[in-house]
């Protein structure tokens, strides 16, 4: 398996851009990093979603030396603090690289040199660079703005004059034809234009003394300002030194308590090719400055040769002799109902584009939740600034939003295409959550909403809320194109003050037609964060098996938890197809909240390297990875209409024909929608102490009916116990007439008369 291609690197503006290999030590050589060249400062990153958080290194160029080793290899060195040798994957890579560079260090250089001959007190030996800190781009942006604000001082100065200059003349004119005593209307002009003059040259005065006592405050205290500027930049300067020597602290220590084995693999392979390096290491992956490690793995997925099966199973090292069966499968097409174009279908209704926007409402957050820690959710009075305008039983029928995965998987032929079909459907209903932090209204007890979308999308599907504590609903979607889904969901959910947890109990069914497979499987826990103070967002976290009950297949995805020191993709989804035996079949990957890929298994191993805890990871190889699903683009301005999608904003709009019943019948709900968030709390308060109201009746009647229940069964047990009694007196009773009757005939057979003892 060779390594793919590295890209040639793109400039952008200032900005150059590219992967590049980098040295990081004896055990992994040179490892693929990528690396970001801009104002003078040379990053680079494991990869390109790191840019966004995580940093892995920064050496500046205004101090640096570029050397070149041979045709693909170069090195930077900033003097001994910082050393990096990289290699390019072809000559005219590393001569794209070599000249970028040049010219952003002769850039960097420059600047360096403006702003230190600019600056009063900022002198080389006052300022020093910092390796790999950017002081040099700093201290150019400090000067920058000094230069910035003395330029506006002096404008500020020279209108000061000018108004001065042009404030006097103006007296002297108005002065002049005062002199002319005109007379009647004429002279009444000049007298208000001659009093709004002196009412401006008093105001204009006034400003120039106040511009005049800023330029002087200004003047005094910008040597001041610098030098506390300078001050506090070196101290931060002292604080991230103090803090690199504490990571290498704690790197050696990591590396010693390895043992021996780890320094004899070391010895022996500094031995083997490569260039001689001597200082130590900057980057392990095995040696990261963590706080807390992430969740390894499960598997690992390497990509395969398309023709892989051609060959002996014997030529391949590492890997076992398990091949799939079927030859046709080893193809890279697509899944079988990619193949196909979906017919044209176009509305029959126009639905609406838009609903009014949200408006923004100011709320103490604090007020309402310091009282409800440790509470559940659904028995919390909470106003409508928390929620958005659409009900839970339509938040439920947003599931239905990328329909047309259940429509393709029920023309598959092959149940484990169909899998990854009905995976990328489990998958595909998160994708609206990412951005939607707004809760739905809680239902009433007996609500109900109907999504009838046949004439568009062939089905038909219908929710009611059949418990009101704890809340459940139940859902039924019925499609014409050969598929029935259904769901019983009631949620669980707790607030623990900095984050609400919120635990979807119930199962998802979904059954085709055509081959009468039935797959079931579970949501995951919806977690928001920073519920008190910060920016809410949401992650999605936890386990999910895709279980095909008439076959026996199975599909198993992870949803990982949002980790800051994650080396993953936010977000991240994996899962692996499997048969009835165990045996993978396709591998799944992507993320909840962008889109799902497939790939066909060509091998797996389960000899791979270790994992946590000396567990061996399961290795695939894999064909090319094809797309299966990817989430929808929002419509234009949805940041003003709760971050609805198109399906959404549809929902909670106003049809002829609907129940009395249906969620878009809500008063609440709608005059939230509206833009009228008073009149709805109050309306939204009303109806659930209705609904409060309602259910104290109807225990106070199963209670009666509990108690007249009882009573009815002790009379009847009163009852029961005399007619028993009665019934074995006469038993009884008919006992000794029996045995008397007994004894009676032999005495009359024996003594020839008819006398009786009875």
């Amino acid at each position: 398996m060779s390594e793919p291609k590295t890209p040639t690197p793109t400039p952008a503006g200032d900005t150059y851009k590219g992967w590049v290999f980098k040295w990081t030590n004896y055990i992994k050589g040179y490892q693929r990093r990528w690396f970001v060249l801009s104002n003078g400062l040379l990053s680079y990153y494991r990869t390109q979603a790191e840019m966004g958080h995580t940093c892995r290194g920064t050496i500046n160029l205004a101090t640096a030396t570029i050397t070149v080793d041979d045709a693909c290899n170069f090195v930077i060195s900033n003097g001994g603090a910082q050393t990096y040798h990289l290699k390019a994957s072809c000559e005219v890579e590393r001569q794209r690289w070599i000249t970028a560079l040049e010219l952003a260090k002769a850039k960097a250089a420059r600047m360096q040199a403006e702003s230190d001959d600019s600056g009063d007190d900022f002198s080389p030996t006052s300022n020093p660079v910092v390796p790999g800190q950017g002081g040099g781009s700093q201290n150019s942006e400090v000067q920058s703005a000094l230069r910035t604000l003395g330029s506006k001082v002096e404008d500020l100065s020279t209108c000061n004059d000018l108004i001065s200059k042009h404030g006097s003349a103006l007296q002297r004119s108005l002065s002049e034809l005062d002199s002319l005593r005109l007379t009647g209307e004429a002279g009444d002009k000049i007298r208000q234009v001659t009093e709004r003059a002196t009412l401006f040259r008093i105001t204009s005065n006034a400003m120039i003394n106040a511009c005049r006592d800023f330029l002087t405050l200004a003047q005094a205290h910008s040597k001041r300002w610098q030098k506390a500027l300078q001050a506090e930049r070196e101290q931060r300067v002292r604080l991230e030194e103090t803090l690199e020597q504490l990571a290498k602290q704690h790197n050696h220590l990591e590396r010693a308590f390895r043992g021996a084995a780890q320094a004899n693999a070391t010895t022996d392979n500094k031995s083997s090719t490569g260039p001689g390096k001597g200082e130590a290491s900057d980057e392990d992956d095995d040696n990261e400055f963590f706080d807390a490690m992430e969740e390894a793995p499960e598997f690992i997925t390497v990509p395969a040769d398309p023709q892989f099966h051609k060959r002996s199973s014997s030529n391949v090292s590492g890997f076992n002799s398990e091949m799939c069966p079927d030859d046709q499968s080893l193809n890279e097409e697509p899944l079988a109902m990619n193949q196909e174009s979906p017919s044209e279908l176009v509305p029959l209704k126009k639905r609406r584009t838009r609903i009014p926007d949200k408006p923004n409402y100011s709320l103490n957050l604090w007020s309402i939740m310091k009282n409800c820690i440790g509470k559940e959710l659904s028995k919390i009075p909470m106003p409508v600034n928390f929620n958005e305008p659409i009900s839970m039983l339509q938040r439920l029928s947003e599931d239905l939003e990328y329909h047309e995965l259940l429509d393709k998987a029920a023309k598959c032929q092959s149940s484990l295409e169909q899998m990854c079909y009905v995976a990328a459907f489990s998958v595909s209903s998160y994708s609206t959550t990412v951005h939607r932090t707004g809760k739905p209204f809680n239902p009433l007890l007996g609500e109900t909403y109907e999504l009838d979308r046949r004439r568009e999308s062939g089905y038909r599907s219908l929710c009611e809320q059949v418990s009101h504590h704890p809340p459940a609903a139940a859902h039924h979607v019925i499609s014409d194109r050969g598929w029935t889904l259904r769901q019983e969901i009631t949620v669980a959910s707790k607030f623990r003050g900095k984050y609400l947890s919120i635990m979807p109990l119930g199962t998802i069914h979904a059954i085709f037609e055509k081959s009468n497979n039935h797959y079931t499987w579970k949501k995951v826990t919806t977690t928001v964060h920073n519920i008190i103070v910060g920016k809410l967002w949401i992650d999605q976290s936890g386990e999910i098996d895709v279980v095909n009950h008439t076959t026996g297949d199975r599909c198993h995805l992870k949803f990982a938890p949002y980790s800051y020191f994650s080396r993953d993709v936010a977000r991240k989804v994996t899962g692996v197809v499997m048969d009835k035996d165990g045996k993978a079949h396709y591998v799944l990957s992507g993320t909840w909240d962008e889109k799902m890929e497939f790939s066909r298994v060509m091998q797996s191993s389960r000899g791979g390297e270790n994992g946590t805890e000396g567990k061996q990871k399961t290795v695939y190889q894999t064909l090319k990875a094809r797309e299966v699903w990817r989430r929808n683009p929002l419509p234009e301005g949805a940041e003003t209409m709760y971050y609805f999608t198109a399906l959404a904003l549809s929902l909670n709009e106003q049809e002829e024909g609907v129940a009395p019943t249906d969620s878009r019948r809500r008063p609440d709900q709608r005059l939230m929608e509206d833009g009228r968030w008073e009149e709805a709390n109050a309306e939204k308060q009303r109806l659930e102490e209705k609904q409060r109201s309602a259910r104290r009746e109807r225990e106070r009647e199963a209670a009666n009916q509990r108690t007249a229940s009882q009573s009815e069964e002790a009379v009847d047990e009163d009852s029961i116990t005399d007619s028993s009694l009665k019934c074995k007196y006469f038993s009884f009773c008919l006992f000794i007439f029996t045995l008397l009757t007994f004894i009676s005939v032999p005495l009359i057979l024996s003594e020839g008369h008819s006398t009786c003892l009875v």
